[in-house]
């Protein structure tokens, strides 16, 4: 008999589940990556995000391991469960069906969204997300060669032309905004122009001196505040060590829709992570709030300063957040209408 079932395990409740409802939903067994995309049915599914996972027998990093997935490794998610009370800041895990279960620390919860390609695009170019687990850029509209990045689901980037390659299918040409002149392309079908209606302001007749987002260091929680009532919180991931973010007043003084975050140069980057979505940063020298694809392990300090939430959590913190950036904008500056940063330890 196998050491893991298609079922939960008995001694986790459907209670235990549902807790964590919305990260894991009965799935069908995902194709391995490069087949058709007729063969990725939409539901949920998990994509390594770090160079390697283990995969387990059981919820534990103690149980028996079973095999080592490799990173951009896609798999159908059946369920999210509460596991072994190590490492207690973040005890989710996935159970992928007929396999076993992987921390979800290191898996982004990702889908598969095709989208009907468009080619007129605005003169002043659209905001739009990945909606694949991930999609090859290349510096030409053609599958030549090595690609110039990968791009990961639900980053943001800034869609300017739209051109067929030789064999009619539609590539979109995407604006670097890190290196000057440089640009990209992917395809259309992989991404999804966004509209007013997905970054609207959240709580717009609410008064920005009313506003605050108030950051825990110590319980690494974000949390937001309408005058004294709390309205939202998300788990998160600040800075570590000589990284740590600062503590202090603050405001959300500027924001970007996407950002491409790097250092160093184009040829030999430290960290290079194109598409960072709903980035609202509190500090010139850029501290900010947002999304992170590269890991799912909110609830300890790993930072390079940065407020680091999941793509949802930070997309709601922009939305809700004041000043808010016209849908036609790539960044707003804007400190005397800015809503108010308290971070504490």
């Amino acid at each position: 008999m196998s050491d893991f079932t298609d079922a939960l395990p008995s001694r986790l409740t459907r209670r235990d589940v549902l807790k964590l409802a919305g990260v894991g939903l009965l799935g069908l067994v995902l194709s391995a990556f490069g087949r058709s995309d007729a063969e990725f049915p939409a539901d949920q599914r998990g994509r390594v995000a770090y160079e390697r996972i283990g995969l387990y027998a059981k919820p534990s990093f103690g149980a028996r391991r079973l095999k080592t997935l490799w990173q951009d490794e896609v798999f159908p998610i059946a369920a999210a469960v509460i596991g072994a009370e190590k490492p207690a800041y973040n005890r989710v895990w996935y159970f992928i069906p007929n396999r076993g279960y992987v921390h979800s620390g290191g898996v982004q919860p990702v889908r598969v969204q095709l989208n009907p390609p468009q080619e007129n695009i605005s003169e002043n170019g659209v905001l739009a997300e990945v909606t694949v687990p991930y999609t090859d850029a290349f510096r030409q509209p053609r599958r030549h060669g090595a690609p110039e990045y990968r791009l990961y689901y639900a980053t943001t980037h800034w869609v300017v032309a739209a051109t067929k390659d030789p064999y009619g299918e539609v590539w979109y040409r995407m604006q670097d905004d890190k290196w000057d002149g440089y640009a990209y392309f992917a395809p259309a079908r992989h991404i999804r122009l966004l509209t007013p209606r997905d970054v609207a302001p959240i709580s717009p007749d609410v008064p920005f001196t009313e506003k605050l987002l108030r950051v825990d260091l110590t319980r690494q929680i974000v949390t937001a505040y309408e005058g004294k009532q709390a309205v939202f919180a998300a788990k998160a991931a600040t800075g570590m060590g000589y990284f740590s973010t600062p503590v202090g007043v603050f405001s959300t003084f500027h924001k970007r829709p996407y950002r491409h975050m790097a250092a160093g140069n184009p040829a030999a980057p430290e960290y290079d992570l194109p598409g960072v979505p709903w980035v609202c940063y509190i500090t010139e020298s850029g501290i900010s709030f947002h999304g992170t694809y590269w890991h799912n392990d909110f609830g300890k300090p790993r930072s390079h300063g940065c407020i680091n939430l999941s793509p949802t959590a930070a997309h709601w913190v922009y939305r809700w957040s004041t000043p808010f950036v016209p849908f036609d904008k790539q960044w707003y500056y804007k400190k005397r209408l800015a809503t108010r940063v308290e971070v504490h330890q």
